[in-house]
């Protein structure tokens, strides 16, 4: 493969956040790549098993969506270069099965994530997104280091 024309960039609100964009941004305008940044919100509470609740938290956790969506336009905004093309996912599901069932539909040729430095006995013990999505992933993925 000689270029990565669409790159992919999961990202969760921490902190790290600036730090996955960089690496975004550089391969982006080396590439002349367009920009996904995606980020999987919680299911419904209908899709896991609950019953929906009143309207009105229906209501409240729709507008908690739409300003997850506003927040993660104002990243791509913020910090990509004006002549990278971007678009930002805001998406309902299982976060590896929507991670990757985007990136298949999307026709994503790099997934960048970001991995938590933990201890052997926390990662014998609990995996990790990152991990789970290094098993699965039938595309490049970039990994980035994020510290505590």
């Amino acid at each position: 493969m000689d270029a990565f024309k669409n790159i992919m960039v999961a990202v969760d609100f921490n902190d790290s956040l600036g730090e996955l964009m960089v690496y975004a941004d550089r391969l982006a305008q080396k590439f002349e790549s367009k920009v996904w940044v995606l980020h999987v919100a919680d299911p419904e509470p209908d899709f896991v098993g609950y019953e929906p609740g009143p309207q009105y938290i229906r209501d409240l956790k729709a507008e908690e969506y739409r300003e997850e969506h506003r927040n993660l336009q104002e990243v791509c905004k913020n910090f990509l270069s004006e002549e990278v093309k971007a678009e930002a996912l805001l998406i309902q599901g299982s976060t590896v099965e929507t991670v990757m069932s985007e990136a298949q539909k999307l026709k994503i040729d790099l997934l960048i994530v970001g991995t938590h430095k933990h201890s052997f006995l926390h990662n014998l013990l609990q995996e990790s997104v990152s991990m789970e999505l290094i098993k699965k992933a039938e595309i490049p993925m970039l990994t980035i280091p994020i510290d505590e």
